[in-house]
């Protein structure tokens, strides 16, 4: 059922009217006990959700039991960057997802539907798994809260990504991410119909009903005139239809076809958001679908200081690096921490060029040895912002002072851009 919607690629909605929005929807839901509010964490910061989960506690108060940010695999929320999202929000209210340890499976997309869904290419079974809280902690009403955007490894983010992989297990994700991967990255990107949603589809369709009724609060944030971002789109609701609307939506707000491939583009990568390639590398996937061949695409990372976004991962990074699908995947037949760790092999593959184009890294904290071992080449960070300084480049084309033409882009994670020939949607 939707509860509301509202977009338009010139739209703008401002706080006072998602607020009004917000309560409109939660009114039609009638009385609560116990909410959990699952909102993306800091790396999804300017999807609006920390405002939408202010208003959500504003609205139930003491009712609001629990706020679970969707981490994934990502590193957990610190303090600062609970009160900088979430503004004065108890920090007790906020609870950390362990996806090593802290999952129960709902039960398993079998292997033939699998299959099916990859054209041959992988058998697994999938597990349906989501944080032991959603299932133990006596809740009458879960929001899912986030922002619908172009995705690389599902093809349009959120919906039911924000609980079978925001609260997922290690199984879970990594059988999820080599799904992906296997099937095409380029195939995916800007797509709201692509396996890895038919897997999530197929654990919402047969094992929904083991969770507390789930309802969707899901933005479209694209790029204000003027600089900043500006909400397109508000839509709250309980079924799929949420994410369709908001997922076409988002192609128009935040997919741009580009009329020629870029031979140079400058991707900067904020620090308060990117302190990883992990992350980071959201410069590789929404570009390369606009890079030309033998193009060039450098990434100015003065926050980046590791490679994943815990230990394990890391060092499978370091281990491996970003040297495309045949060797990763020679890589994950040899090797048991591959095998095991599939989300990783899978980043490894979307990391990579596959040699068509080549990735220069700037990085904060890590030396030529690190960058260039992963795979990457190395530029020195300062030298590389002085020439292409942030504050002076705006969004787009820009020809520099010496008649080089570069194509920049401030924020990957709100885009996803390509030459026509690339994406046939």
């Amino acid at each position: 059922m939707l509860y509301y919607g509202r977009g338009a690629v010139n739209d703008v909605i401002d706080r006072a009217q998602m607020k009004r929005a917000l309560f409109e929807a939660l009114d039609k839901l009638g009385p609560r006990t116990k909410v959990l509010a699952i909102p993306p964490d800091f790396t999804r910061f300017h999807s609006q959700a920390g405002l939408l989960t202010q208003y959500v506690w504003e609205y139930y108060g003491d009712r609001l039991a629990a706020v679970l940010p969707a981490l994934g695999t990502h590193s957990p929320m610190t303090p600062a960057q609970i009160h900088e999202m979430f503004g004065e929000m108890p920090l007790a209210l906020f609870k950390p997802h362990d996806w090593r340890n802290d999952v129960v499976t709902l039960g398993a997309v079998p292997p033939a539907y699998v299959s099916e869904i990859t054209e041959g290419k992988l058998d697994f079974d999938w597990p349906v798994q989501v944080n032991k809280l959603l299932v133990e902690g006596g809740f009458d009403l879960i929001l899912s809260l986030g922002q619908v955007v172009p995705h690389e490894v599902i093809g349009m983010a959120n919906y039911n990504k924000n609980v079978f992989v925001g609260t997922g297990g290690a199984s879970a994700i990594n059988r999820s991410h080599f799904v992906g991967a296997v099937y095409g990255m380029e195939r995916i990107m800007g797509r709201a119909d692509t396996p890895v949603r038919k897997l999530f589809n197929y654990g919402s369709d047969h094992f929904g009903h083991l969770l507390p009724e789930t309802v969707y609060v899901q933005t479209v944030v694209g790029r204000a005139q003027g600089g900043g971002m500006a909400v397109r789109g508000l839509f709250v609701g309980s079924d799929i239809e949420v994410f369709q609307r908001a997922a076409a939506l988002s192609l128009e707000v935040n997919f741009e076809i580009v009329p020629k491939p870029f031979q140079k583009c400058v991707v900067y990568l904020d620090p308060s958001e990117f302190k990883s390639t992990w992350l980071g590398n959201k410069a590789v996937y929404r570009t390369r679908m606009a890079m030309a061949d033998g193009g060039e695409l450098l990434i100015l990372a003065p926050g980046v200081k590791e490679f994943g976004e815990d230990a394990q991962i890391d060092a499978l990074i370091r281990k491996y690096g970003y040297f495309g699908t045949p060797k990763t995947l020679a890589a994950v037949k040899a090797n048991a921490d591959l095998q095991a760790n599939l989300g990783a092999a899978a980043h490894l593959i979307h990391g990579s060029s596959e040699g068509r184009f080549g990735i220069t890294y700037a990085p904060g904290h890590l030396t030529r040895e690190e960058i260039e071992g992963a795979g990457f080449k190395y530029a020195d960070v300062r030298a590389m912002m002085a020439r292409y300084n942030p504050a002076a480049l705006k969004d787009g084309v820009n020809v520099m002072p010496d008649g080089e033409e570069i194509f920049y882009i401030s924020n990957p994670a709100i885009g996803l851009w390509a030459v026509r020939e690339r994406f046939q949607s």
